[in-house]
C-alpha cells in the first residue's frame, strides 16, 4: 500500500516544473511543433496556390482569407493560454483532480465561439469584406472560400484545447503526432484538390479550404487518440466533467476572455493592415501575404517559448517560487532572442531561395526584399517583447495584457492609416508597424512585471 502511494505522489510530483535550460526547451520543442500546424497549413496553400496558373489572384485572396481565420484561430488560442494557464497552476499546486473538470468546460466553451464563429462568417462578414475591398472579384473569392474555410473551426478549437493540457501537464512531448498527421493530411489533399489530380475536382482556391478541414479534423484526431492511449484521459477523468460547472467555467472564462479580445483586437488590426494594402495592388498584396508566411514560420519557435513562459510561470507560482519568475523570464529570453537572430540573418543572406518557393516573377522579388529586411528586424523585436507579454499571462493578469495589446493597437492602426491610406507610402514603410508594434508591447509588459503588482495575483 505504501509503495503505491509512493508512485502515486512520485506520478502528480511529475506536473511540477524545474526552471533549467533543458526543462525549458523539453516543453517549448513540442509547442513550437503544435504552432507550426496552421502556419505549415497557411504557407502550404500558398505555395501551391502560388504555382496555380492564375496570375496570382489565388493568392493576392489568399492573403485576407488567411488573415481571417486566423482571427478565430488565435481566439481558440486566446482561450488555449488561459486554459493552460489555470491547468499549469493546478499542475504545479498538485491537484490533478481538478485538471479534467477545467479541460471539459474548456472544450465546451470552444465548441460555443466556433458555432458563433461559423454563424458570422457566413452572415455578418460577407457584408462588410464587399464594402472594403476595392476589388469585386477579390471579395466574392474570399466570400466562397470563408464559408468553406470556416468549418474547419470545431475541430481546431478541440485541438487547441487538448494542447493545453498536454502542455499544462508537461506532456506536450505528444503533441508531435496530431502536428504531423495534420501537416501531412493537408500537404496530400492541397495538391489533390487545388489541382484535381488522380479524378479528383480542380477547385483551385477552394480546393484549398477544403484541405485544410480535411487536415483539421486528422490532426484533432489522431492526438484525440494518443491521448486515449497514453492514459492522460482515464489519469484526469477527462470525459466525466462535460456537465455545466458554472464555477470552472467562470475562472476560465475570467482569464480567457481578456485574452481573447486581446488577440482579436490585435488581428482584426491586421485585417485591417491587409484592406490597407490591398488598395496598393494585387502584387503588393501578394508580397504581403508571403512575407505574413514568414512572420508565422519563423515565429513558431519564438511563440513557442512565449508559451512555455506562460506556462512555467504558472507552475512555478502554484508551487510558491515567485521569486524564480525574473530569473525564468531572463533565460528563455536568451534562448528565443538567440535563435531569432540567427535565423534572420540566414534569411538576409539569401532572402532569393526562400522566396522562390513561391513561384513569383522577378518584379515580386525586387518588391518583397526590402519588406522581408523590415519583417525579418521585427521578428528580432518580437523574439522578446512575446516573453514579456507571456509572463504577465502566467501570473494570471490577463486584463493587464490586454490593456496593453489596447493601447499598443492604437498607436499601430493610427500609424498604419497615415502611412498607407493617408500619405500612399510605399509598403515596406507600412510594414515598420512590427516595429512599432512590438517595442509598444515590450515597453509596457516590461514596466508592469518589473512593478511586481503581479505578486499579490491568486487563481
Amino acid at each position: 500500500m505504501r509503495t503505491f502511494q509512493f508512485m502515486a505522489q512520485a506520478s502528480v510530483n511529475n506536473l511540477q516544473v524545474g526552471i533549467s535550460n533543458r526543462q525549458i526547451l523539453k516543453i517549448a520543442l513540442p509547442i513550437s511543433l503544435a504552432i507550426l500546424v496552421p502556419q505549415l497549413n497557411f504557407i502550404t496553400n500558398n505555395i501551391f496556390l502560388g504555382h496555380y496558373a492564375d496570375n496570382g489572384h489565388s493568392l493576392a485572396v489568399a492573403s485576407i482569407t488567411g488573415v481571417y481565420y486566423l482571427i478565430f484561430a488565435m481566439i481558440g488560442y486566446g482561450l488555449n493560454n488561459g486554459l493552460q494557464t489555470l491547468i499549469s497552476r493546478r499542475a504545479g499546486e498538485n491537484r490533478p483532480e481538478e485538471i479534467g473538470k477545467i479541460f471539459g468546460q474548456g472544450v465546451f466553451i470552444s465548441l460555443v465561439i466556433a458555432a458563433v464563429g461559423i454563424l458570422l462568417t457566413w452572415f455578418i462578414a460577407p457584408l462588410i469584406l464587399r464594402q472594403v475591398l476595392h476589388s469585386p472579384e477579390i471579395a466574392n473569392d474570399t466570400v466562397n472560400f470563408l464559408r468553406i474555410r470556416i468549418w474547419g473551426l470545431p475541430f481546431l478549437y478541440v485541438y487547441q484545447m487538448r494542447n493545453a493540457l498536454l502542455v499544462g501537464t508537461n506532456n506536450s512531448r505528444y503533441l508531435v503526432s496530431g502536428t504531423l498527421a495534420e501537416t501531412l493530411a493537408n500537404i496530400l489533399f492541397d495538391w489533390l484538390f487545388i489541382f484535381g489530380h488522380f479524378g479528383f475536382p480542380e477547385m483551385g482556391l477552394n480546393g484549398a479550404a477544403v484541405a485544410s478541414i480535411i487536415a483539421e479534423f486528422t490532426g484533432m484526431f489522431v492526438i484525440f487518440v494518443v491521448i486515449h492511449y497514453k492514459g492522460i484521459s482515464q489519469r484526469f477523468s477527462l470525459f466525466k466533467h462535460f456537465n455545466w460547472d458554472g464555477h470552472n467555467a467562470k475562472l476560465i472564462l475570467s482569464i480567457s476572455l481578456p485574452l481573447i479580445f486581446q488577440l482579436a483586437i490585435s488581428l482584426i488590426s491586421w485585417v485591417f493592415f491587409y484592406i490597407l494594402i490591398e488598395h496598393h495592388g494585387q502584387t503588393a498584396l501578394a508580397v504581403s501575404n508571403v512575407m505574413r508566411n514568414i512572420f508565422g514560420l519563423v515565429g513558431c519557435i519564438t511563440w513557442a517559448l512565449a508559451s512555455t513562459t506562460s506556462s512555467m510561470v504558472s507552475n512555478i507560482i502554484g508551487q510558491g517560487k515567485g521569486d524564480k519568475v525574473r530569473e525564468l523570464i531572463w533565460k528563455i529570453i536568451k534562448i528565443s532572442t538567440g535563435l531569432s537572430t540567427i535565423v534572420a540573418i540566414l534569411i538576409n543572406l539569401f532572402p532569393k531561395v526562400l522566396l522562390s518557393i513561391y513561384g513569383q516573377d522577378e518584379a515580386f522579388m525586387t518588391a518583397a526584399i526590402p519588406v522581408l529586411r523590415v519583417v525579418t528586424s521585427a521578428m528580432v523585436l518580437m523574439s522578446f517583447s512575446v516573453i514579456w507579454v507571456n509572463a504577465i499571462t502566467g501570473t494570471g493578469n490577463s486584463r493587464v495584457t490586454f490593456l496593453i495589446e489596447l493601447i499598443t493597437i492604437i498607436l499601430y492602426s493610427i500609424y498604419v492609416w497615415l502611412v498607407l491610406e493617408e500619405y500612399s507610402l510605399p509598403i515596406t514603410i507600412g510594414w515598420m508597424s512590427e516595429w512599432l508594434y512590438w517595442l509598444s508591447l515590450f515597453s509596457l509588459a516590461w514596466l508592469y512585471m518589473r512593478s511586481g503588482k503581479w505578486k499579490n495575483k491568486v487563481i
